[in-house]
Parts: C-alpha cells; sequence; structure tokens
C-alpha cells in the first residue's frame, strides 16, 4: 500500500491566512533541558502551564497575530482548539522555524517535553525522527484564551501528533481534549511485529488480554470490521459499543485490564494520567468498558500477517474512547471525559 488518505496532510482543506506552508528547523536538543532525572541541588522544572504563559507573554504583537486565537475562534474546521486528526498543522509556523526566536523555541519545546513521563522522552524522539525530522521540524503550535487571566490552552500538533495543556481550563475532559499519537517506524507499511514501533507493546498487552479469554469471551470480544478510526465521540450510557464488558472478566483478566489502562496512560505526565482516571471513574471505571478486537480495519484491510495477534482494536466507555489502528502503521485516537455529552472535532 504506497498511498494512505489517512495519513495526508492539509492538502485540499479550506484554510485561513495560516494556511500550510512548510519551513525546516534545527530544534534544540530535548536532553538539555529535560533529564530524566533531576539532581537534588537542580531547582524543580516549571509546570508546562506556568510555562504556556512565560511564551505568550512573550510573543510579539505579529507573532500573536499567527499562533494566538480567541478561546472559542472557529474556522473551517469547526472549534479549532478541539479538532484532532492524524496529519495537520494548527498553524503554519513551525516550531524551529526562525519565526519564534532562541528563548521561545526553548519554551515550547520544555513545555513540550514537560507534558510526557521523563522515561518515554527517548520514545518520543524516535516517533519524531521517524514521523517528521525530529522534534520541532514539522510541528507546529496555537495558544487559544490569554494564559494567566482566564481560560486558556496550548496546542501542538504535526504527523502522529496532537498534545495540549490546558490548566484544567476545559471542563470534564482529559488532555484538555481529544489527542492523537502513532508511529511509522519501519516505512509506511509496517510487517508483522512492528520492529521498532515505540506504541506496539500497548497492542501486545491488549492481545495478551485476548490470549486470557475463553472460547464464549472471545466470541464478544472479537468483531468484524472497525469503525472508522476518527469515530470517536462518546455513544454515552446508552450507546452501543460492540465488544466484551470489563465487567464480564474474571478477576485475572480484570487485573490485565488494568495493565492495559496503565500501558495506554504511561507515555504522558503523572497529572494527566491521573485526570484520565479520575474522568473514567467518574463514569464507573473500566467495569463500564468494552474491548474490541477487529478482523479488519474500517477499510477492510485484514490483519496483518493473519497471525491472530489484532492490529486493531478499541477499549470504549461511556465518555472514553481510546481507539487503536495498528496498520499499515500505528494509528492512535484517545477522547477522554467524564461527561458524555463533550463534543469534539475529528478529521479522518
Amino acid at each position: 500500500m504506497d498511498h494512505c488518505p489517512d495519513c495526508d496532510s492539509l492538502n485540499g482543506d479550506l484554510v485561513s491566512r495560516r494556511s500550510f506552508v512548510q519551513v525546516s528547523g534545527v530544534a534544540v536538543a530535548a536532553a538539555s533541558f529535560l533529564p530524566a532525572v533531576a539532581r537534588a541541588d537542580e531547582p524543580a522544572k516549571p509546570a508546562p502551564e506556568s510555562l504556556v504563559k512565560k511564551l505568550f507573554d512573550s510573543l510579539a504583537p505579529a507573532q500573536k497575530e499567527e499562533v494566538c486565537f480567541d478561546w472559542d475562534y472557529k474556522d473551517d474546521r469547526g472549534l479549532l482548539r478541539m479538532h484532532v486528526s492524524n496529519n495537520w498543522h494548527i498553524t503554519e509556523k513551525r516550531v524551529a522555524s526562525g519565526f519564534f526566536n532562541k528563548d521561545q523555541q526553548d519554551i515550547i519545546e520544555a513545555l513540550f517535553w514537560g507534558l510526557y513521563s521523563p522515561d518515554w522522552h527517548d520514545r518520543i524522539k524516535k516517533q519524531l525522527k521517524d514521523d517528521a525530522g525530529g522534534y520541532g521540524k514539522e510541528q507546529s503550535i496555537a495558544i487559544f484564551g490569554k494564559p494567566g487571566t482566564g481560560k486558556f490552552e496550548f496546542v501542538m500538533t504535526g504527523r502522529h501528533l496532537t498534545i495540549r495543556c490546558d490548566g484544567d481550563s476545559v471542563e470534564h475532559t482529559a488532555f484538555g481534549g481529544p489527542i492523537f499519537y502513532g508511529h511509522a517506524a519501519s516505512g509506511f507499511n509496517e510487517t508483522v511485529g512492528h520492529p521498532g514501533n515505540v506504541y506496539w507493546y500497548q497492542a501486545q498487552k491488549a492481545n495478551a488480554l485476548f490470549k486470557m479469554l475463553d472460547g464464549k469471551q472471545r466470541e464478544l470480544a472479537l468483531l468484524e470490521k472497525a469503525p472508522a478510526e476518527a469515530k470517536v465521540h462518546f455513544g454515552g450510557p446508552d450507546g452501543k459499543p460492540g465488544g466484551i464488558m470489563v465487567s464480564d472478566l474474571t478477576a485475572d483478566q480484570k487485573e490485565h485490564a488494568q495493565k492495559v489502562l496503565t500501558a495506554l496512560l504511561e507515555p504522558y505526565r503523572n497529572t494527566d494520567q491521573a485526570e484520565v482516571r479520575k474522568c473514567l471513574t467518574a463514569q464507573g471505571g473500566l467495569d463500564k468498558c468494552r474491548l474490541a478486537f477487529y478482523r479488519t480495519d474500517a477499510t477492510g484491510m485484514a490483519d496483518l500477517g493473519d497471525d491472530g495477534e489484532w492490529d486493531n482494536w478499541r477499549l470504549e466507555g461511556p465518555s472514553f474512547v481510546w481507539h487503536y489502528r495498528g496498520m499499515p502503521h500505528v494509528h492512535v485516537w484517545v477522547n477522554v471525559a467524564d461527561d458524555p455529552s463533550v463534543a469534539i472535532t475529528a478529521r479522518g
């Protein structure tokens, strides 16, 4: 497979004056900013939220005109701060371009890495290198609202990337809204086992749970065709997601389901992990979720290698959706809230 519409960038989309312009740059090495383990005599690193304000305050009026927006700004994509896609640029100015000065680039870099667990920094660097040539080169940012004076949100986007920092400005919602991550580790079409893919172990954790199911449980859990990967709107308590209810699993299977959840959350900082768990608890926890595996993706593409290690799967509750599409490479769409009425926009 040489072409995948899901991986196209914004060609053909209607965009504003902030249209796509490719700019390359060389990013500052993140290791110089965020070592995995801080020494006792080192000052505590500033929270990403405080860095959003520092960045905002440093921007010149002409810069704010390009990357700063009102809280409820809308364009052809809808409410822009809540949009999510697998490959997009929220504004035209790349992080490592000359648009941002050196100090601003350093702030953005520290902010970005602060959203992830230090144990994951090297893996995130690999993903960015494989998918976009490295950090900063093909990522763009936007700031919504006015940090320090009320609601605000920082968003960074790029290929296989949508990540947010909102300081709890977005009520009821984890991560500040829907996020996206992915990886094409060994070319567009990955091979069986997804060698080098930093996120494939999450699917391995889920598949290990599938192997623990008995025959009748597998009949419930294994479905024919996955929904479209970008369809991560909440069905609500009366929705009809497919798969097996986690509440129907045995005690050891439930214990492993918790390990699957941990694997999904561990790339992110502790505060975001805690917020996801809080939202999930408000809707009844994992017991209210269904786990589904799919023989094919939404386009009919069959299980890679026909080996029974399911590339496509989904964990879904009343207001929790974690959709994992594993072929031709990994795409993962995430939408978590404590209220099923929360809406998003998505572009597949």
